[in-house]
């Protein structure tokens, strides 16, 4: 392996599961996190468990154990200008946050390359297409204001297709995959930038971890891919499952939401793929719906954003509504799309109230 990539991660949930495959792959990670995270991992590891083949039960792994470095610090606690990557796995409403917005401007400020892994795309993402008006999705956006500083050029999306959550019974350093698959990145402008990632990709293809004296291949790889396009393939994905979990009263979990109505779903599904076409991508960069529709059978719970509203969030991110802009940039409507736009408008303006 080449020299160990230094790599500063906001966010503790699905920041964990790419910092633990990066730590496996001997690189150095620092999560940003909340005190009572930063205070479990520094002192027990950041603990992630996952399916693997040809193993029973759970693989359990624990940062602890690792051949690189993994260890958490609070937003005002670490320096951008130390690491040669940037990787934004928060929440896009928690970046409005007073210590994360500050934090967020001095890595803008720090000209050092940025990966988010956010559903929700930074705006500096957005100004890398082509005939995309970004300023008119600045609505979508909690706090627009603090992409503002970024330059689109060190900017990248890596889509969070691997579903993985905090087992409630368990201390906020644990977390497990529900759906081991990949994440999937866009190339940086430059070359240089790109191999940061190519090297990352590499190195955590090759990981083999024990498990009783079996070298195993571990699932969730990192792929990077040519096309800005590619991460977008979680659109279609989120506004056939994860926002139509959002019904008027309650919440239903995403498997219901697909496959109640597999008919209504694959239309929603095809009609994002449509508007990513018209943005200039191409279909063989997206996810075939059928593969979708499998994988969706095995979650069996709502989506992180149905489970937020019904706990009371009076934020949370709105793909819903940006793909909803977007379409009408390109004359583009979806009936489907507009009442889960409602649905969640209504939750929002619900939890506000309260």
């Amino acid at each position: 392996m080449a020299t160990a990539i230094r790599v500063l991660i906001l966010g503790a949930s699905y920041g964990s599961l790419l910092g633990a495959k990066m730590a496996l792959a001997g690189h150095t990670v620092k999560l940003v996190c909340l005190p009572e995270e930063v205070e479990l991992i520094n002192s027990e590891g950041a603990h992630v468990r996952m399916a693997a083949r040809g193993v029973d039960g759970l693989v359990e792994l624990n940062s602890q154990n690792m051949r690189g470095d993994l260890s958490a610090a609070g937003p005002t606690d670490v320096d951008p200008a130390d690491y040669d990557l940037i990787a934004l796995a928060m929440q896009e409403p928690q970046y409005g946050v007073p210590a994360v917005s500050e934090l967020l401007g001095r890595v803008a400020a720090s000209g050092k390359p940025c990966m988010s892994i956010m559903n929700m795309p930074p705006l500096t993402y957005l100004q890398r297409f082509s005939g995309l008006d970004s300023d008119a999705l600045r609505s979508s956006y909690t706090e627009p204001s603090v992409w503002d500083a970024f330059d689109p050029a060190l900017m990248t999306l890596c889509s969070p297709d691997p579903q993985a959550f905090r087992p409630p019974e368990e201390k906020i350093n644990v977390l497990q995959v529900g759906l081991p698959t990949n994440f999937k990145a866009a190339r940086f402008d430059s070359d240089e930038h790109t191999a940061i990632l190519q090297q990352l990709e590499a190195d955590i293809q090759a990981i083999r971890f024990d498990v009783d004296g079996t070298p195993r291949e571990l699932p969730v790889k990192l792929r990077v891919h040519d096309s800005i396009f590619t991460p977008l393939a979680k659109w279609s994905m989120l506004m056939a499952g994860n926002y139509r979990c959002v019904q008027e009263d309650a919440m239903r979990p995403i498997k219901e939401a697909v496959h109640t109505d597999l008919a209504a779903t694959q239309s929603v599904y095809e009609w994002v793929i449509d508007l990513c076409e018209a943005m200039g991508g191409e279909r063989s960069d997206l996810v075939p719906f059928e593969k979708y529709a499998n994988a969706a059978l095995s979650l069996v719970n709502p989506s992180s954003a149905a489970r937020a509203l019904a706990n009371g969030a009076p934020n949370i991110e709105r793909v819903d509504k940006l793909v909803q802009s977007v379409a009408a940039q390109f004359g583009m409507q979806s009936d489907s799309v507009d009442e889960t736009v409602v649905l969640v408008d209504g939750w929002l303006e619900k939890n506000r109230g309260r």
